[in-house]
């Protein structure tokens, strides 16, 4: 395994450095102070209009994307240090146009979606004069088992008939938001893994009804996390994603380098939180000394700095049998970096946040968000003890 990085990663990485510290960071106040000037708080604000039209410019864009006709054709192993990178900000993927729910939609589009669905819905979300939510999880149901998900999708006629009731749809509230992407149960008789389907929904479709938005631990994210109620809606036979009963093999498809995205922007969090921690650790005196020559703050900046190392190489691990072995025999490594990476990013927050007190529980730096984020993500995208599942079935099926 050879992680070093091509030179095409290496000139991005100068690129985006760059751009990162001239625009983004600088950006990230103006971007919280804009959302509450907004009248309507999910609208895009101006800056991140500035944000994307600078990196186009300098051909920072869908850097994601590895289909080469539809986006950059970079590999895993080749983006994955980028996106630790714009991870470092949790405006950074907004503006190359590199995040969620987007990128996995845009991912299973590329993959499953006829031509008319690409040309309809593809094109312009990577243009990203569109944006698109992802309705899978439900509030009645334990969604880390999609075979428990009881919306349904009925065909009558030449069209299908839509029921039922998801959460924490990320997205849905975005006044750009035009596609809602829908998973439900189209044959509950058929076996197991071919019950599901995934139908490609647009957002003004009547019968659509968002009932709240969704705080993550106090916080409201700008692109709103709407509880919705499917209620007979209507659409066309032809908007089914694949065939019917896809919809379980086409999640999986999309997960697996969601997964590698999630786990290095959580390391480049990581990273941002230990670069604070450690800044803080010299300026702050307490007791007589500053809190660097404490050996307790010490050792959190020595293992924080270990478990990072150790997990960004078994995520350079991971997308690298992606790339060269296809996503089903990284499954056992996929999985683990879904883990490891946020427990290590939220350790890591954590130390941080206790290094700087009661600043580091505020808002005036970005550790609480970090906090959140961190943690609430050891729950979306499959919970941790379903990850953990998975690799301990594939270790015990080596022996038995």
């Amino acid at each position: 395994m050879d992680f070093e990085y091509s030179a095409r990663t290496e000139r991005l990485l100068e690129q985006l450095r760059t751009f990162m510290e001239e625009h983004v960071y600088p950006a990230e106040a103006v971007y919280d102070e804009q959302i509450r000037a907004n009248a309507n708080p999910h609208e895009q604000p101006k800056v991140m209009l500035d944000l994307q039209a600078k990196a186009r410019e300098l051909g920072l864009w869908n850097l994601f994307m590895t289909h080469g006709e539809w986006g950059a054709g970079l590999t895993n192993l080749e983006y994955a240090p980028l996106a630790e990178l714009v991870g470092r900000s949790v405006i950074g993927n907004e503006a190359i146009n590199c995040s969620a729910p987007d990128t996995g939609n845009m991912e299973i589009l590329a993959m499953f979606g006829t031509e008319q669905q690409q040309s309809r819905w593809l094109a312009p979300l990577l243009d990203c004069t569109i944006r698109s939510a992802f309705a899978m999880t439900e509030p009645d149901v334990a969604s880390s088992d999609a075979t428990n998900i009881t919306s349904t999708i009925r065909r009558d006629g030449d069209e299908y008939v839509l029921n039922g009731r998801k959460w924490y749809t990320s997205g849905i509230l975005d006044p750009d938001c035009k596609l809602v992407i829908f998973m439900g149960k189209s044959d509950p008789d058929a076996p197991t893994y071919r019950q599901q389907s995934m139908i490609l929904v647009p957002a003004d479709s009547p019968g659509i009804e968002v009932l709240r938005d969704l705080p993550m631990f106090g916080y409201r994210d700008r692109l709103g996390h709407g509880e919705v109620q499917f209620t007979d809606v209507r659409v066309p036979a032809d908007h089914m994603l694949g065939a019917e009963g896809d919809g379980f093999a086409i999640a999986q498809g999309r997960l697996g380098p969601g997964r590698m995205h999630y786990a290095m922007r959580a390391i480049g969090m990581a990273e941002r939180a230990l670069e604070l921690m450690c800044r803080r650790a010299l300026q702050r005196n307490a007791f007589g000394a500053p809190l660097a020559d404490r050996g307790v703050v010490r050792e959190w900046i020595a293992r924080s700095r270990m478990e990072i190392d150790q997990i960004r190489l078994l995520v350079l691990q991971s997308s690298w049998l992606m790339d060269t072995r296809g996503n089903a025999a990284a499954r056992s490594e996929v999985a683990a970096i879904k883990v490891a990476a946020m427990e290590v990013a939220h350790r890591v927050v954590d130390h941080a946040v206790q290094t700087y007190g009661a600043a580091g529980v505020s808002d005036d730096t970005i550790l609480a968000r970090l906090y959140a984020i961190t943690r609430a993500l050891q729950i979306a995208d499959g919970p941790n003890e379903v990850h953990l599942r998975t690799i301990a079935r594939l270790e015990l099926k080596k022996y038995a």
